[in-house]
């Protein structure tokens, strides 16, 4: 199959769902077939391999520019190429990801009107080069939010099925103002109409989207996250005689939990068996959100437990595996309702288990991998609970390490999410094929 892959770049940050991208497209070409990982916005940023093309359309400097100033909705494409560069977007991204979704209501919605939106123009650039050199057998957007083009897309390729992926486009439309987000939903949810089919990447994700974007369930399908395994694993590092270390790996932000984990950290450290017990941090750490580190690390010096504390860069993915090698436990005890849960698998790939709230995919995976527990959301003290059991029960995390470790390696690897994405691509096509003769 001939398949073309959208995906938003983020602004330079390691960003789980381009992650996800990135492997999947890899494991379709490694299947055999013709996947193209098309970036929008900016480069993406990952610790693998980077398979996405090299032009990026919807570039992040066209797309404000047009938005503020009627002019450069008007110039010449090939002076619109020179802002395009991928080293001109990495640089601006720099400056870019300081912004905040709350001010980005109106460009939103402008990006949502598609053709009649202010970014017309970069709408006609995609359509055009899909429709004169790719052709491609079937598009897949990397979430609602780039539906504006579905129109155009549809006009320029018909009987070319569209698919969908929803993979947090909530936690962005949430953050929206009034009367942005109204705006934003009720667009989105003319475009869903148009939209072949949609994947999730977790049953309790897919219910919760058909009703958030007013989506008949049967047209959402379920393909869980997948791992490329390459350089995952090995052997497990001797943590004989070591302090128990939990880990936290994720963006550094609230959104993530982390100043959840330093609330069960300080009630755990407060326990009469815990000295010693350390907390290791790793992740994208973004200058927005320095203020809101610094204020976490603040309340550890103040309660005498800075030393215990470590913030760790893992820029390459031998970083990160040697980071889950450090630790005894992993916790992200995210505020909102994670639809992948990525560093879940990450985290028991290397023989390290879980402690996650029961919201969101968590619930799914660990039932699924038996790698980890359970608790209750937003609750300090109770994930303290089950960070002291598995620290003096070291044959129950032998046990969830081992199971959880054996489920990914079975299960939650990049060749079944390729196989079973494929599948839904190839009934799209028959189904299309046959509706539009």
């Amino acid at each position: 199959m001939r398949i073309v892959y959208i995906t938003a770049g983020a602004a330079g940050m390691y960003c789980g769902s381009c992650m996800r991208d990135n492997t999947l497209v890899a494991a379709l070409t490694k299947a055999g077939h013709e996947a193209l990982l098309v970036p929008t916005y900016t480069p993406i940023r990952t610790d693998e391999d980077d398979v996405s093309q090299k032009r990026v359309f919807f570039g992040g400097i066209n797309v404000y520019l047009e938005q503020k100033l009627a002019l450069f909705r008007h110039t010449p494409w090939f002076v619109d190429r020179l802002l395009n560069f991928p080293a001109m977007l990495r640089w601006v991204s720099r400056f870019a990801v300081r912004t905040r979704a709350e001010d980005l209501g109106d460009l939103t919605v402008s990006m949502l009107r598609g053709g009649s939106g202010k970014q017309r123009k970069e709408v006609a650039k995609i359509t055009q080069w899909l429709g004169d050199e790719i052709r491609p057998q079937v598009i897949n957007l990397t979430n609602a939010l780039l539906s504006g083009m579905v129109p155009e897309l549809k006009a320029r390729l018909p009987g070319v099925p569209i698919l969908c992926s929803l993979q947090g486009d909530d936690i962005f439309t949430e953050l929206l103002p009034e009367p942005f987000r109204g705006e934003v939903l009720a667009l989105i949810r003319e475009r869903a109409k148009l939209i072949d089919g949609f994947i999730a990447t977790s049953v309790s994700y897919a219910d919760f989207m058909a009703g958030y974007f007013g989506i008949p369930r049967e047209k959402i399908h379920v393909v869980y996250p997948g791992l490329n395994l390459k350089g995952q694993g090995g052997p497990q590092s001797d943590r004989t005689g070591k302090p128990f270390t939990v880990g936290y790996f994720a963006r550094i932000c609230p959104e993530k939990g982390f100043h959840r984990l330093v609330d069960a950290f300080l009630a755990l450290r407060r326990m009469s068996d815990t000295k010693g017990v350390r907390l290791h941090a790793s992740g994208w750490l973004g200058e927005n959100q320095r203020p809101f580190y610094t204020e976490q690390v603040s309340r550890l010096e103040k309660a005498g437990l800075l030393g215990d504390f470590t913030h760790v860069d893992s820029p390459s993915h031998a970083d990160k595996v040697r980071f889950f090698h450090e630790i005894d436990v992993l916790s992200v005890p995210t505020t909102y309702h994670e639809p992948k849960g990525l560093y879940v698998l990450e985290a028991l790939a290397n023989g390290v288990p879980v402690v996650q709230p029961r919201h969101g995919s968590f619930p799914e995976l660990i039932e699924m991998t038996g790698g980890g527990l359970l608790t209750t959301p937003n609750d300090a003290n109770d994930l303290a609970e089950a960070l002291h059991r598995l620290m003096r029960d070291p044959d129950l995390r032998a046990t969830l390490a081992r199971t959880g470790k054996a489920a990914v390696y079975e299960r939650f690897h990049a060749a079944r999410m390729a196989e079973e994405t494929a599948l839904i691509y190839d009934s799209s096509i028959r189904l299309a094929t046959d509706e539009h003769r």
